[in-house]
């Protein structure tokens, strides 16, 4: 599969089994580098990343969001938090591989930790407000 970028467009060559599902792309800076972050979220055949179930949460409060991964280790690829307001395009929040790297507008925000022997992702929002209502996807880096 080879998979061309040109501008905002997205396209793909030489289309193969693998290469279904679903793609997104939202952008984000990090360090001062503007990239195009595309998050496949594709049919392979014995992986999965299941988020945790919706909560509902009161302005202020905590909460830690997981993703239970299986078919692959957490340790072996970065794994990645996207979000997506009512009405609005996916945002990245952040990623961690050995360390943790967040959009510059979110940092403070949001914390990222895995559990290697759990093959778990987590993401801890503190202070919770109203603007933080969104659906929360984790995604694994090619």
């Amino acid at each position: 599969m080879e998979m061309l970028l040109y501008g905002l467009l997205l396209m793909i060559i030489s289309c193969e089994k693998l290469t279904f599902g679903l793609y997104y792309c939202c952008n984000f800076t990090v360090l001062n580098h503007l990239t195009l972050f595309v998050a496949c979220f594709s049919a392979v055949s014995g992986q999965s990343l299941t988020s945790s179930d919706s909560v509902m949460k009161k302005p202020g409060e905590s909460v830690t969001l997981s993703c239970t991964v299986s078919g692959f280790s957490v340790s072996s690829y970065w794994m990645n938090w996207i979000h997506q307001k009512p009405g609005k395009g996916l945002e990245w929040i952040g990623h961690i591989d050995t360390g943790t790297a967040f959009a510059q507008s979110l940092q403070g925000q949001f914390s990222i930790a895995k559990d290697s022997s759990k093959n778990m992702l987590y993401l801890e929002v503190e202070r919770l407000k109203t603007e933080d209502t969104a659906v929360y996807y984790c995604a694994r880096d090619s």
